[in-house]
């Protein structure tokens, strides 16, 4: 007797088993291929919360100290940020609202100074853990400062010679070249010093590479797009705005770090 109540098919079931074990065989084939097993190794290193943590850590502890770095030198801190990014000028000139100085005199406490350099050495530190974790090296507490205040110099030194390259190169081509070679030049010792020479130089060359690929990809997308947003975002929010694809930029600058160093590893 039919109590009213409506009962599934039996084909339905079968449609139904067919679906999940096509989806379940799709996602193994997924799994099994080249970008499969990468975002298999991305994900377990959890590379995503990692460049969010990079990205809070800068803008909170590294880019106070770049202020007070280019301020000493006499530079312009909105002008190395902008060439960081790649910005065009119109995007240049909503950066240089966050760093608008209000004085001209510039006074440094010794707590404030020491909270600066803990604040940076951090930053250093959490990109050392990384190249750490993602080359399976053990921590050696003996270099760890020193290998982190030698990759900081490091950064402001290839900062310093990619500013000068945008000065004295012209043309496109001869310019990006120059750039990925010095980037080449950059990531490669970054990862020797902050493993503390624990890894072979000629082991960590296709990291290096690959790193520098990804990163001359950034700086082109960066030069198209987040000049974009930066002053549509500037337009709509002001200056918080533009702090939001900052750091939407400091994001994609770990997503490359975690990338160039997992696919150069698959490569060697």
């Amino acid at each position: 007797m039919n109590d009213g109540r409506k009962t599934s098919h039996p084909s339905q079931h079968a449609l139904r088993w067919r679906a999940d074990r096509a989806w379940q065989a799709a996602f193994r084939r997924f799994e099994e291929s080249g970008p499969g097993r990468l975002w298999v190794r991305l994900s377990a290193v959890d590379f995503f919360g990692h460049s969010f943590q990079l990205a809070a850590l800068a803008l909170l502890c590294f880019f106070p100290f770049l202020i007070i770095l280019t301020a000493a030198a006499g530079q312009d801190t909105a002008a190395v940020v902008a060439g960081w990014l790649g910005l065009n000028e119109q995007a240049a000139q909503a950066v240089a609202t966050l760093f608008a100085p209000t004085t001209t005199s510039y006074t440094l406490t010794g707590t404030s100074a020491v909270l600066l350099l803990l604040g940076v050495l951090a930053v250093a530190g959490t990109l050392q853990n990384w190249y750490l974790m993602l080359f399976d090296v053990p921590e050696d507490a003996k270099w760890k400062t020193t290998a982190r205040l030698t990759w900081l110099a490091g950064l402001f030194a290839y900062a310093a010679a990619q500013a000068a390259f945008g000065r004295v190169l012209h043309g496109w081509l001869l310019t990006g070249l120059t750039g990925f070679l010095w980037a080449v030049v950059f990531w490669w010792c970054s990862m020797y010093v902050l493993l503390a020479g624990r890894v072979p130089w000629r082991a960590l060359l296709p990291s290096a590479l690959v790193t520098s690929v990804c990163w001359t990809g950034l700086g082109v997308f960066s030069a198209h797009y987040f000049s974009a947003a930066i002053v549509a975002n500037e337009q709509k929010y002001g200056p918080i705005g533009v702090v939001m694809v900052i750091l939407s930029w400091l994001v994609a600058v770990g997503v490359v770090i975690h990338l160039g160093a997992i696919v150069g590893r698959a490569f060697q």
